[in-house]
C-alpha cells in the first residue's frame, strides 16, 4: 500500500531538506572530487604553471584557491545579520505536578521480571576459562 499523499510530501521535504544540509557540510570534499574527476580539463583551462610542467601543479593551484574562497565564505556572516540577545523572561505562572495515578493491575497479566545475569555469576553453556 503507498503512503498517502501528505506522508510522501513530507518524507519528500525531509529527503530535500537533509540533501541540502548534507551538500552544505561537504562542500570542501566534493571540491576535491570534483578536482580529481575533471584533473585534465582544471589543468587545461585554470592552471596558471603550464609553462612550468616540471613544478607538476596540474590545476592544484586552482583547488586550493577555490578551497580558499569556499571556506572564505563559510567564515563570512551574512551581510544582514545582527546578533541575537537572548533574555530571561520569567515564567506568568508556577505549574504544580498533580500526584502520579496509581492504575489497579492484575498480577496474572504479567510475567515476573527476569533475574538480572551478572559477570560474577557462573557462566551457561560450553565457555570453560582457560587453565593457568
Amino acid at each position: 500500500m503507498p503512503p498517502t499523499k501528505p506522508v510522501a510530501v513530507y518524507r519528500l521535504l525531509a529527503y530535500l531538506l537533509t540533501s541540502l544540509l548534507l551538500l552544505q557540510t561537504l562542500e570542501q570534499e566534493l571540491l576535491v572530487v570534483n578536482y580529481e574527476l575533471n584533473q585534465a580539463r582544471i589543468t587545461a583551462r585554470y592552471c596558471v604553471n603550464k609553462a612550468r610542467p616540471q613544478l607538476k601543479c596540474n590545476g592544484k593551484c586552482h583547488l586550493a584557491k577555490q578551497l580558499r574562497q569556499a571556506e572564505d565564505d563559510s567564515n563570512k556572516a551574512p551581510a544582514g545579520s545582527t546578533r541575537l540577545k537572548f533574555e530571561l523572561v520569567p515564567a506568568p505562572a508556577r505549574f504544580v505536578l498533580a500526584a502520579p495515578r496509581c492504575w489497579p493491575s492484575t498480577p496474572a497479566r504479567y510475567a515476573a521480571p527476569a533475574a538480572p545475569r551478572y559477570a560474577d555469576a557462573p557462566a551457561r553453556g560450553v565457555f570453560r576459562p582457560p587453565l593457568a
